[in-house]
């Protein structure tokens, strides 16, 4: 609920605190015409996102500012407005707005900047204003449909249509989709053969390239190896060979060492040394050779399957280890083509089940709608004749949309409509003329749609206009009737409806000279006394006021 509003050189008012923390229940606004009532009115909807004009900044300043502090219940949908624009949630929602004298002007949420359309979304769960000029909230025919599905306990039938209406246009999005992909297939059938016969007769893997690539390079640096090995064999076997000459050499000085007295000792040991690290590395080598596989031919078909590769890779505008997933696709896609009407048959007849199913469950809902209404009517009929509106009928128009607007809310529209005289058919709410009868049929659909919307604070702009006596006691036994649901305030002219009230501000215009100034006064039970008798004998205060004032008071306890 409101808890506090705070205006600062806003029109008349130079600075204004008021707090409405902890006293739900009715509040009464009074005070003589033209004191200013509107101005609050005024500034409160600014606060809530209205439009803001430069006009509204008082002489003389340089900027005006409103700001509404709010109560809001844990499961308010304030909240997740504010959690989807990024806001952190705290326990007194505060909108607040600045108008400069040029007609700029910015708003915060809890002091931080946000949107105007920011304000206006968190104001509209906020607060309902019904004036006699600018009404909201049930005028409005979009609301309708939710508030009568609230009154007559719909919710559970409401979630299962919407579950329904869910079911079906997934059912028919997946169809459609299909159908889609399937005349795809059609026009690229030609192509999609012709790939998938190129791919399968390439059979790539995902890892092709990198394991071919690999034993490309090993491949390679096989044949640079064993050209090397063949070339060091071939400088060993020229001639004679180097081992066979070594080993001839060797035998040679052998036979004659035992001639030589010691002095062929040495240069034998070295021939022997050198002929067996000679043979020794021969060997070595003829291994080298036989264990390096070069195979020219082998390097030939993995650089042709490489090329083959990258060359279908660019074809499709893919990587090399793409082109596996590819020809799934592709395969896919002709399987589809190849068995889609079946396919395209199973999901139409799903798609059908799941209109059935939703068809089902909005007509079960719009049956319950119109018993819904009919209790609705009498319930707001009961309201109207001691509100003087005896001669109206109030109708809850309930009827079937065509199929294009049906939505998850149902396949038909709901639209408050009234009858002001006998013999005139009913029209949309919102076109009464008079704004005094518009405010009371608003006042009697609200008492009895007290628990359906989420504001939790309803002002009422001069709901009492053109009435008095009886008709005016009955207008503030209603709001103080509405008023055990939900926060109510109301700018009232009539005794009657200031006397019920649980809590009591005048209004005052205060002129001088060269300036006007409105303020808010909180008033006392003394208070109260003076002011209802004013509204009751007009500029002076008299005894008889006084005492008729102290009935209305006695009366309203």
């Amino acid at each position: 609920m409101l808890a506090t509003l705070s205006i600062r050189d806003f029109v008349l008012i130079e600075k204004l605190d008021l707090d409405f923390a902890h006293t739900g229940g009715l509040g009464a606004l009074t005070g003589e015409t033209g004191a200013g009532k509107s101005i609050l009115i005024d500034a409160l909807s600014l606060a809530l996102g209205a439009r803001a004009e430069s006009g509204a900044v008082r002489r003389g300043a340089t900027q005006a500012s409103v700001s509404a502090s709010f109560e809001v219940p844990d499961d308010h949908p304030a909240h997740g407005i504010l959690a989807e624009q990024g806001f952190d949630g705290e326990d007194v929602l505060t909108l607040r707005r600045m108008i400069g004298a040029d007609g700029r002007g910015r708003a915060f949420v809890n002091d931080q900047p946000a949107s105007v359309a920011l304000l206006r979304r968190l104001g509209d769960t906020l607060v309902e204003i019904q004036g006699q000029m600018e009404q909201h909230g049930l005028l409005d025919t979009a609301t309708h449909r939710a508030s009568l599905d609230s009154f007559a306990g719909l919710e559970k039938q409401g979630a299962v249509v919407t579950s329904a209406w869910s079911a079906w246009r997934a059912a028919e999005q997946a169809h459609t989709d299909a159908r889609a992909t399937a005349e795809a297939a059609r026009r690229d059938e030609e192509f999609l053969r012709h790939a998938v016969k190129e791919l399968e007769t390439l059979a790539p893997k995902a890892d092709d390239e990198e394991t071919l690539a690999g034993e490309r390079q090993l491949m390679r640096a096989g044949s640079a190896l064993g050209e090397a090995v063949a070339q060091a064999l071939s400088e060993l076997e020229q001639g004679r060979g180097a081992v066979a000459s070594l080993s001839t050499a060797h035998r040679v000085i052998e036979r004659n060492a035992d001639k030589a007295a010691g002095r062929l000792d040495a240069p034998l040991a070295a021939l022997d040394r050198a002929l067996s690290e000679a043979t020794e590395a021969q060997a070595q080598l003829e291994m080298a050779r036989d264990a390096l596989d070069f195979d020219p031919a082998r390097l030939e078909k993995i650089e042709e399957r490489l090329f083959a590769l990258r060359a279908a890779a660019r074809k499709h505008n893919v990587g090399v280890a793409g082109l596996a997933a590819l020809k799934e696709k592709f395969s896919d896609q002709l399987a589809a083509l190849d068995d889609g009407e079946a396919g395209l048959k199973k999901m139409a007849a799903a798609a059908k089940g799941a209109r059935t199913a939703y068809v089902t469950a909005a007509e079960v809902q719009a049956a319950a709608r119109r018993k819904g209404a009919a209790r609705l009517d009498k319930a707001v009929a009961a309201e109207l004749a001691p509100l003087k509106l005896e001669r109206a009928k109030f109708v809850t128009e309930v009827a079937a949309l065509p199929e294009a607007d049906w939505s998850a809310a149902g396949s038909d529209r709901v639209q408050f409509t009234v009858s002001t005289n006998p013999g005139t058919p009913p029209a949309p709410i919102a076109r009464i003329a008079s704004g005094g009868e518009l405010s009371r049929f608003l006042l009697a659909l609200k008492v009895c749609l007290a628990k359906v919307g989420d504001a939790p604070t309803i002002v009422f702009d001069e709901v009492d206009s053109g009435i008095g006596g009886a008709t005016a006691a009955a207008v503030g036994e209603r709001l103080k009737r509405l008023a055990r649901d939900v926060q109510v305030l109301v700018v009232t002219h009539s005794p009657q409806v200031a006397a019920v009230a649980d809590r009591h501000w005048l209004i005052r215009k205060t002129t001088t000279r060269t300036a006007a100034s409105t303020d808010v006064l909180a008033l006392d039970a003394r208070g109260r006394r003076e002011e209802i008798a004013r509204m009751l004998s007009g500029a002076e205060v008299t005894v008889e006021a006084r005492a008729a004032a102290d009935r209305l008071l006695a009366t309203a306890v």
